[in-house]
């Protein structure tokens, strides 16, 4: 048995033999201040919910948005950051005037974006800008030795390595915000990492779980859009449908948690319980439940270490008969397969998959391929952009561009085909 630990933080010994339990005192908690990057999109809108209802833990110090002026104007209204930006050049005009008569900072570019994160006052960034763009204040976050609660997938699906090494050089965390990635965090808390067997990331499926190919090549993106179990912005949730999100957060997963290819596994669980599993190595098996509302992860990110209480909706057995696993159709859904060869052939490959989905989804919610489309333009594009082992981060910049220019070409050629 342990000694417990004592002292003036910790309270009196534990008198307790078996087992040692010590009785921590109340610490007061300093308000958090906190850089929410892709304020108006899903994550952003949510987070700035869960600041709210805990005035007394966090303060917003800085938001930051694209284009949505509107949104963000009513934003910094309502929270008063020290500052806000707009990498939009148009949308921060607007923005700018519209916020004259407060004491806000206002801001343009990704460079000012970068710079505001490294200020002294901001505690924890929260990285929620969507997609390849995120990298780089991801990474300029990391440079000024912040703590990022990472929603932005793509940073380490595009960069793991390079992410993962700042955190490592300048002793950071990384708080995952999504939820199964949050889900495997919590789960491994006191864990032996060494132990770890096996991870086991939970999908939804989206709304065409069971379809096949005859019925996916008339699906449209307002069909799409109807996830059963989550409300998300409409990237992802199309992602959702396609299983590409599950395979970038394989991707997020492997260097996130420092894991081996062969240690990583994707189960179809409908109901959206169970967010992840971490088998270990005596064949023990932890996993983390709860509804599906991401202010929970988000919640989680933001106060971590410690579990802040809420008004949440709980989880109750009897609303759920079962609770139901199946593999994923990788034949029908072939996104989840290109995912792991990227994944498997490492480098730069990753990286020319996230731009080509990212261009190809913005052509479906566009209806301008089709939905089984989609793996085909990405499948070309993963074949024609050259690949690089050992990519330093300009190459990832220049794999990126390659990539979208060719995924938008066949995008081009498939409308052409069409008429």
């Amino acid at each position: 048995m342990r000694d417990c630990l004592s002292g003036p933080e910790t309270g009196s010994p534990c008198q307790k033999p078996n087992p040692c339990v010590t009785y921590l005192r109340p610490v007061q908690q300093q308000v958090r201040k906190i850089a929410i990057l892709g304020a108006t999109g899903s994550i952003g809108t949510q987070a700035l919910e869960v600041v709210s209802a805990h005035p007394d833990l966090f303060e917003v110090e800085v938001l930051s948005a694209h284009k949505n002026a509107t949104l963000l104007i009513s934003q910094a209204r309502q929270f008063r950051p020290n500052a806000v930006v707009m990498t939009d050049e148009k949308a921060y005009l607007e923005v700018k005037e519209a916020l004259a008569d407060l004491p806000i900072k206002v801001f343009s570019g990704e460079a000012a974006l970068q710079e505001v994160v490294a200020w002294e006052s901001v505690d924890i960034v929260l990285a929620a800008i969507l997609g390849f763009a995120g990298l780089s204040s991801t990474l300029a976050a990391l440079k000024a030795g912040k703590t990022v609660a990472l929603a932005n997938k793509e940073s380490l699906v595009v960069a793991g390595e390079i992410v993962m090494r700042s955190a490592y050089e300048n002793k950071l965390h990384i708080i995952p915000v999504d939820s199964e990635h949050s889900a495997i965090f919590q789960c491994l808390m006191g864990e032996d990492l060494r132990s770890i067997e096996k991870v086991i990331l939970t999908a939804s499926g989206g709304p065409f779980i069971g379809r096949k190919p005859n019925f996916l090549v008339n699906v449209k993106a307002t069909h799409a859009l109807q996830h059963p179990t989550w409300n998300m912005g409409a990237k992802i949730t199309i992602d959702s449908a396609t299983l590409m999100n599950k395979g970038l957060e394989m991707i997020e997963a492997k260097w996130l948690f420092g894991l081996r290819d062969d240690q990583l596994e994707v189960v179809v669980h409908p109901q959206s319980i169970i967010h992840s599993l971490v088998q270990f190595a005596d064949g023990s098996m932890k996993a983390q439940m709860g509804l599906p509302d991401m202010k929970l992860p988000i919640q989680y990110a933001l106060g971590w270490p410690k579990r802040i209480p809420n008004d949440f909706k709980r989880f109750r057995f009897k609303d759920y008969s079962k609770l139901s696993f199946e593999e994923p159709d990788i034949k029908t859904f072939r996104n989840l397969q290109l995912a792991k060869d990227a994944m498997l052939k490492g480098g730069n490959m990753p990286c020319i998959l996230n731009a080509a989905n990212e261009i190809v989804v913005h052509a479906f919610l566009q209806n301008k391929v089709g939905f089984l489309e989609m793996s085909d333009i990405i499948e070309q594009v993963m074949g024609a952009v050259s690949h690089q082992a050992q990519p330093a981060l300009e190459d990832l910049f220049q794999a990126d561009t390659e990539a979208r220019e060719r995924a938008a070409s066949l995008v081009k050629r498939s409308q052409l085909s069409a008429y």
